[in-house]
């Protein structure tokens, strides 16, 4: 292609363009190490003197008008952009709010938890949700035909293989976070205080106060002279620093096989009495289990539903509310 073949198009084609990629395009098309123009340039050097020194000088001066053409079209399609741009922000309007995400309330009253026993010297250990009926039941002086037995509505599992079948340990879901009282006893001596927040999982009728899916938070204290008087010390001083000074609680006499004395932990909720902890004295039966001597360690252990606790906290009228997904009520934490 000549000068006078690239002058007739290349100007209309600028003109046409009013994309940057479209520009560079041509631009490389024309300029580029092998582009026309420049294989036009570069070819000057075969002509006679005489057609070069008549050529030469109109080829830069077409090159150097062709570059002012791009760089002034470049400038245009910049500016074209940049007050399309602006045409889509008003500056006098106030911005838009950046939505944050929001914790659930058992979330954040189980931070809270942690950091309170965590100041009363508790170490916090997490705990498996899939259990076998020993650790779930057996080792916490619950045998296989014991009536307390009913008192769980349990999730039961296939045996994941022929050892686990043949071992008589049925798999399930864990009704509730004591078996990891078993668990931490059998790998460590006392003296110890953890707790194990985690969820659990029952069979049973849902209401505004039961789910089949909840979250508790085991506690367990063994020592050598542990009691009652340690363990109503420590739930006092938990509740105080959890719901202010001001609280309605009471403990009440109730039964768990694991615990002997036992007791119920009540705490008012719509203007009632709601059962929110089950604890007491570690049996001795426990304690052998784990090759613990009875006659020198003592302790207590306790449950609180940490769903029932958030219901307390935040006025929550029905537990069934915190697993809706409704993101309108997870807003308000």
């Amino acid at each position: 292609m000549s000068f006078e073949q690239i002058k007739k198009t290349v100007f209309f084609q600028i003109k046409e363009i009013n994309n940057p990629n479209e520009l560079e395009n041509l631009r490389i098309k024309y300029l580029g190490r092998k582009g026309e123009l420049t294989l036009i340039l570069r070819g000057l050097k075969d002509l006679s003197i005489e057609k070069r020194r008549q050529e030469g000088p109109l080829a830069q001066r077409f090159k150097k008008e062709l570059e002012e053409a791009i760089n002034k079209k470049q400038k245009e399609i910049s500016g074209f952009n940049s007050q399309k741009k602006n045409q889509l922000i008003d500056i006098s309007r106030p911005g838009k709010r950046v939505l944050s995400g929001h914790l659930n309330p058992l979330t954040k009253i189980e931070k809270e938890i942690r950091q309170i026993f965590l100041a009363m010297n508790f170490s916090v250990v997490e705990g498996q949700e899939i259990e076998d009926d020993y650790h779930n039941f057996d080792a916490l002086h619950i045998p296989k035909d014991h009536p307390a037995r009913d008192a769980w509505d349990t999730f039961w599992l296939k045996p994941i293989n022929d050892k686990q079948l043949k071992a008589g340990n049925k798999p399930l879901l864990r009704t509730h976070t004591s078996p990891m009282q078993i668990r931490y006893m059998e790998k460590y001596q006392p003296p110890f205080q953890i707790i194990v927040p985690g969820r659990v999982f029952r069979y049973e009728a849902t209401d505004a106060s039961h789910e089949t899916t909840f979250k508790q938070v085991e506690g367990l204290m063994v020592g050598e002279d542990i009691s009652l008087v340690n363990f109503k010390f420590i739930i006092e001083e938990f509740l105080k620093k959890l719901f202010g000074e001001k609280i309605d609680f009471e403990f009440r006499p109730s039964y768990y096989p694991f615990v002997e004395p036992g007791v119920d932990v009540y705490m008012k909720w719509k203007n009632k009495w709601l059962e929110v902890a089950g604890a007491g004295m570690v049996h001795p039966e426990v304690f052998r289990a784990v090759n613990y001597n009875p006659y020198k360690w003592q302790g207590f252990a306790f449950g609180f539903g940490l769903d029932r606790l958030a219901m307390i906290k935040y006025k929550i009228p029905d537990i069934r509310m915190f697993y809706g997904g409704d993101l309108r009520f997870v807003k308000q934490f």
